[in-house]
């Protein structure tokens, strides 16, 4: 299989859970500030960073899941950066289905103008490398938001949060192949 086509089932695999939880809780999420959702982003690395140290997990859950995680938060946390947060949902799951295929369309050309400049080097690394690429630009995001968005000479959130998508991404297809 190729790249595009991993990309495709990852996303696939990501989307349907996202559609399963807008079933289950529409869109709560519309709620979180931007910081909650780096947060949240932060717990989902975190957990995949002590598995991959532990090598065990209490819980029962493993790494996919976490990954997949952080794909839907990164999508939501970019959805959130466009829209602003809210006090109440006020997307239904058509909306929030569409937003969400419009991110992950950014992600895919990403990934796609990045592997063709990188030659695919990201099927080199471990997988552990992804998780500590993911934690490293969720610092970075946390100190934009600490600088109140400003950013003088790096990329701002929404391009952190693209690349955490895409780092996610690859640890889904690598541990999937």
């Amino acid at each position: 299989m190729d790249t595009n086509t991993q990309f495709d089932q990852a996303i696939s695999d990501c989307r349907r859970v996202f559609v399963a939880k807008l079933s289950d809780y529409g869109a709560s999420w519309r709620i979180m500030r931007p910081q909650s959702v780096t947060d949240q982003i932060f717990i989902k690395a975190k957990r995949i960073r002590s598995l991959e140290i532990k090598g065990v997990s209490a819980v029962g859950e493993g790494i996919l899941p976490e990954f997949k995680a952080i794909v839907n938060y990164a999508i939501i946390g970019i959805i959130q950066l466009q829209l602003g947060f809210v006090d109440t949902k006020d997307i239904d799951a058509e909306r929030a289905t569409a937003l969400y295929d419009e991110v992950a369309a950014k992600a895919r050309a990403l990934l796609v103008a990045k592997n063709h400049d990188y030659d695919e080097a990201w099927r080199s690394m471990r997988v552990l490398s992804y998780t500590d690429f993911i934690l490293t630009k969720i610092e970075r995001v946390k100190q934009i938001e600490d600088n109140a968005g400003e950013v003088k000479v790096s990329e701002g959130i929404d391009s952190n949060y693209l690349d955490i998508l895409v780092y996610a991404v690859f640890g889904i297809i690598k541990l999937t192949e």
